[in-house]
């Protein structure tokens, strides 16, 4: 008996002692409390959160997106905030030798108080913060962080410097702070201080989580996986370790939680070659499996003391900029594993002003919508921020390849040591905490303001130097060229895989301005929109790399009933108007809409004409990025995403539904692709495939009335090439003129294999021009296999009919905005929550027909 109380205490105390040996991290995050400085009651307040979130939690404000409420709000921003929370300590954690706080995130000028000790003070929103703690802890404890009024700091930093910088986007006057843009002074989200998109909150807050660490003799401090080779065989890579102090340890890594390697360590920086047998590769989506291996770093003494651990995936990025054989142009496109990537997706912004609000499930949302819709990359957009590991991760699992931009949009930047130092810590900082990431394939140094400032062209530009003299013009200009021709692709270069580095989007490469006559490099083409160029200029400026287009449209009415109330229902009111942040932007909808489509006077039918009028111009400009392969090998519109309930360039609005973009983009950026073209009196059809291998089918051409009678036919087999176009027919206008008047004509295209299949419609006139019958639409909703179907039959054509639900959410189907043939029956997913009941009871319909006026269709409404 005695010899099993001793082996049992053997037993304890090896245990115990392991579990003290390893170092321990504890979240700090949810209740804490705060108040306004100098207020006397403390208030609950919740970490990650914002000071507005806390606000309008207890009811102190009301919820900052309805209706007008952001204007009687900016009063939060121009006064001082603190939070506090009582920390115990564990016997435990006092035992350790080191103790440390960690702060992910600080929003933004923000001074920390440990016992009433000033232990931090922080003025960047993007960096992560490590206080050392070991020799100020004790049993019981009080961490204070006070936050300064951003706008107030602000105010001062644009006094220090002398003079004001650009800033576009700071809607300073809706802050009343006048023409003080003061939001290129302070390292904080740009876009939380307006754009032609999103509202001014300059909210504060401990916005990412805080956790307290504790460890004895050793910890890791950093883990890169860095690919040295890879082939079909065999992967070479190297783990590259940093931990904290000198000390014979043994390091062990896992792959797969197979030990492939261990190794004797004894300095703070440490390399450990390993290698992976026949790896599999990660691909983008579309392309292949994006396949993740877990890889487990561990370090020892005679115990576990500290474990890292990371999917990583094995790819071989390469951008490939060439010179034309022909021409002085160069190209400007990827290659994932030695095949050529055509990238296609959206830019994306972050997902809400109060960032801590954004749920794991509106990430996966988001980023599944871009997988759905056939996508294969997105570009985190220089004004938001550097997104948090829940959205990268899911960008690795899909193959949702992310084009990464550092956090400058829009604006020329300070040069004084003290900023750069900050931008230089910045981005150290947030390169060595994504760089593991398979998705992350570019880093890009900012968001058009290269060719705003435009130095290397006298006469291009948006007039911002112009209103500078010539010491404050060198000044400027110093302070970019130090940035982002030398911090920053210094710390890419230093700390990543040799990760490309584009040094601003859009450019035609270093000291070429890109504009829409460009043949290198990227391009933003804002001629249909700011420009009021017709749709059909898409066709005209072909870029080699299109990283930004878009068109604007309306939430949904089932979205706006959720911000509105319905005296509000008209685009020109209060409220409306509010909720559109393009100065230009409801006059360019309906001047659009009145070219293409007719414009409804009632409420509802125009919200959704602006959805259809806004896919078809994304329709026109993925069909001429696409047919223009391989010349032309990227088409990234603006934009996937809102903020709050806004009008916008997103196919996806705040609430999570998808616009009538959004469907029509996944039919654009399916694999294979119907494009047409015209030149004269001639109409070229087309199939497009940018598949990795050649593609074989059968196609199949119906030239027919809106009353269902075929006038031809014809079919044919198709082999088509890889990243390429196969002319399929070509079409005398005049000849089917000569068989029926155009406007009253469709062509029915479809091309299919075991395994691919590609649909379009094609109309020869513009919406607005086409005589259409009056639609008899019949449709069951019913249960099948445990999911819920709609089955659709219509006697004459009806044009983008969009299935909605008549309650407070819009239904999600597997497609929408759907031409209807005639006499073909068309069956949709469900992909909603409602039950079968509640579906069939909500289930409305609408399309293009009952928005037209009569005398445009064989019969009337």
């Amino acid at each position: 008996m005695k010899w099993h109380f001793f082996i049992v205490a053997i037993l304890t105390l090896s245990f115990t002692s392991s579990v003290m040996a390893q170092k321990e991290s504890r979240s700090l995050d949810g209740q804490w409390t705060f108040k306004q400085v100098g207020q006397q009651n403390w208030m609950n307040a919740k970490v990650p959160g914002t000071v507005h979130t806390d606000l309008k939690n207890l009811g102190k404000i009301e919820d900052p997106y309805y209706r007008l409420n952001e204007h009687n709000q900016q009063w939060v921003d121009k006064v001082d905030w603190e939070y506090q929370k009582e920390i115990f300590l564990t016997e435990e954690e006092l035992s350790k030798d080191h103790i440390e706080l960690l702060f992910e995130g600080l929003d933004t000028y923000a001074t920390v108080f440990w016992n009433e000790e000033e232990v931090l003070s922080s003025d960047n929103m993007f960096r992560r913060y490590h206080i050392d703690l070991s020799q100020k802890v004790k049993k019981e404890n009080i961490l204070r962080v006070v936050f300064t009024s951003p706008i107030r700091k602000g105010l001062s930093l644009l006094a220090d410097h002398g003079y004001p910088l650009p800033a576009i986007n700071d809607q300073s006057e809706l802050g009343g702070l006048g023409e003080h843009a003061v939001s290129i002074f302070t390292r904080k989200a740009g876009y939380h201080y307006g754009w032609d998109w999103g509202p001014r909150f300059v909210t504060s807050g401990i916005w990412r989580s805080v956790n307290l660490i504790s460890w004895n003799s050793n910890q890791l401090k950093e883990v890169f996986i860095k690919q040295e080779k890879i082939t079909s065989k065999k992967a070479f890579l190297k783990a590259k370790i940093s931990v904290e102090n000198k000390q014979n340890l043994e390091a062990k890594v896992f792959v797969n939680n197979h030990l492939v390697s261990s190794q004797s360590i004894s300095s703070t920086e440490n390399e450990i070659d390993f290698e992976i047998e026949n790896p599999n590769f990660w691909y983008p989506n579309g392309m292949g499996e994006a396949y993740l291996y877990n890889v487990r770093v561990e370090i020892w003494s005679e115990l576990l003391l500290d474990t890292w651990q990371e999917q990583i995936g094995l790819r071989d990025i390469e951008w490939v900029l060439e010179k034309d054989k022909k021409g002085d142009g160069t190209s400007f496109y990827l290659k994932v594993n030695g095949q050529a990537v055509f990238s296609k997706g959206a830019n994306y912004i972050p997902n809400d002003l109060f960032l801590p609000e954004v749920s794991e499930e509106k990430y996966e949302h988001i980023v599944l919508s871009a997988k759905k819709a056939n996508m294969n990359m997105l570009r985190v957009w220089g004004g938001g921020i550097y997104e948090n590991k829940t959205f990268y991760d899911l960008c690795d699992k899909h193959g949702i390849m992310v084009w990464q931009d550092f956090m400058f949009a829009c604006s020329m930047y300070p040069g004084h040591h003290a900023f750069l130092e900050n931008v230089r810590q910045e981005a150290i900082d947030n390169v060595k905490r994504l760089r593991n990431h398979p998705s992350i394939v570019l880093w890009c140094g900012n968001n058009e303001i290269e060719a705003a400032w435009s130095e290397w062209d006298e006469n291009s530009g948006w007039g911002w130097k112009q209103k500078y003299n010539s010491q404050q013009r060198k000044e400027i200009w110093a302070a970019y060229d130090t940035i982002f021709h030398q911090i920053l692709p210094q710390v890419v270069d230093q700390h990543t895989d040799n990760t490309f580095y584009w040094h601003s989007s859009p450019s035609a490469g270093f000291e070429k301005i890109s504009n829409y006559e460009s043949n290198s490099g990227d391009m933003h083409y804002w001629g249909v929109w700011h420009g009021e160029h017709p749709f059909e200029d898409f066709r005209k400026y072909i870029p080699r790399f299109m990283s930004e287009y878009g068109f604007q449209s309306f939430p949904s009415f089932n979205a706006v009933k959720r911000f509105t109330l319905p005296e509000d229902w008209d685009i020109e009111s209060e409220v409306m108007a509010s909720h559109q942040r393009s100065g230009i932007g409801n006059l360019r909808i309906r001047s659009y809409m009145e070219q293409y489509y007719q414009v409804p006077i009632d409420f509802e039918q125009l919200l959704y004409v602006g959805q259809v009028l806004q896919a078809k111009a994304t329709e026109i400009a993925i069909e001429a990025h696409r047919n223009a392969m391989p010349y032309c090998m990227g088409t990234l519109y603006w934009q996937i995403n809102d903020c709050w309930p806004v009008a916008s360039w997103s196919s996806i609005d705040s609430y999570g539904n998808w616009k009538a973009m959004h469907y029509k983009v996944k039919q654009m950026y399916e694999p294979i692709l119907w494009t047409s073209s015209q030149e004269g009196d001639i109409l070229e059809l087309a199939l497009v495939n940018d598949l990795p291998n050649k593609d074989r089918g059968q196609w199949y051409i119906e030239l027919m009335d809106f009353e269902g009678n075929s006038l031809w036919k014809k079919k044919g087999n198709s082999s088509i090439a890889s990243i390429s176009k196969e002319v399929i027919m070509k079409i005398s206008l005049s000849e089917i003129k000569e068989e029926i008047p155009l406007e009253k004509a469709v062509l029915k295209l479809s091309y299919e294999n075991e395994i691919h299949r590609a649909e379009r419609t094609y109309f020869f006139v513009n919406p607005k021009n086409l005589i259409l019958p009056k639609p008899d639409i019949s449709f069951e909703v019913y249960h099948q296999s445990g999911d819920i179907f709609v089955e659709l039959k219509a006697d004459v054509i009806a044009k983008d009919v969009f299935l909605y639900s008549n309650s407070t959410e819009d239904a999600h189907f597997s497609e929408n905005y759907f031409e209807l043939l005639p006499n073909e029956t068309k069956t949709v997913k469900y992909l909603g929550n409602q039950s079968l009941e509640e579906l069939k009871n909500n289930l409305k319909l609408m399309h293009l027909q009952q928005t037209m006026k009569s005398e445009n269709n064989s019969n009337s409404l």
